[in-house]
């Protein structure tokens, strides 16, 4: 069991991501895409800070893919900077099988809190009881589930594997999302679109794909709310099905 805390970036890095291009195997139709990019709308204060917050939600990952190590941290971080940028910090705790350990005070081990969901990452649908495309699935209030696969094989899509970590970033952001704002927690423009394309992908690595100030300010309210013992007003339905 190993537990690790998303901080918020340095100005000094929010900067840096807010105006970088990776340049690896970008190419003619890679930079024509950027610059299509820049003429499309961005979520409002896409690189603003968030306001102060003390609010944090815990996430135990059960991992099932023994995938890459280096990937999954990168994602991980990803996905906590997009919900710094919401207000709210992310404490992961990884549960995986192959971690659990009989130590008294395992926090794996602990009932489940009003703060904390469960995240599965799985390297396919089961079955194919969902369809080939989907990315994963949010069963609120607390149990969300993406597919390694096939998040990966949208990265791939033009053959940057180096979009990889960033893409499962994204993907979980977004069905821990469905966990905070609900089964109509969908928007026209960032994190929460229903469906991605490449444009979203080349947003997605300028740091531009995040919650609304709409979402971010819903998230602060469930999530204090969570603390609290508080009943919400939001539906809070399942599942839901993300598909790119």
């Amino acid at each position: 069991m190993r537990i690790r805390l998303t901080e918020h970036d340095s100005a000094l890095g929010k900067s840096l991501r807010c105006n970088r291009v990776n340049r690896r195997g970008l190419g003619v139709l890679g930079a024509a895409a950027l610059m299509a990019l820049a003429a499309l709308p961005f979520p409002q204060k896409a690189c603003a800070a968030p306001a102060a917050s003390d609010l944090a939600m815990t996430v135990r990952v059960y991992d099932y893919t023994q995938a890459s190590p280096p990937i999954l941290d990168r994602a991980e971080r990803e996905t906590g900077r997009i919900f710094g940028e919401a207000g709210l910090r992310i404490i992961w705790l990884d549960c995986s099988p192959e971690h659990a350990t009989a130590v008294p005070h395992d926090p794996c081990q602990k009932a489940i809190e009003d703060e904390d969901v469960r995240l599965r990452i799985l390297l396919a649908p089961i079955g194919n009881a969902l369809q080939d495309s989907a990315f994963g699935f949010a069963i609120a209030p607390a149990i969300a589930t993406v597919y390694y696969e096939t998040a990966l094989g949208f990265a791939r899509y033009d053959e940057r594997g180096f979009e990889a970590p960033i893409v499962l970033g994204c993907v979980i952001a977004h069905e821990l999302g469905h966990l905070l704002l609900g089964s109509n927690g969908h928007s026209v423009s960032g994190i929460m679109r229903p469906r991605w394309d490449r444009v979203d992908i080349q947003k997605a690595l300028m740091g531009a794909m995040l919650f609304t100030p709409k979402q971010a300010r819903l998230i602060q309210a469930e999530m204090h709310s969570r603390a609290n013992h508080l009943p919400v007003s939001r539906q809070m339905d399942g599942p839901h099905v993300s598909a790119p």
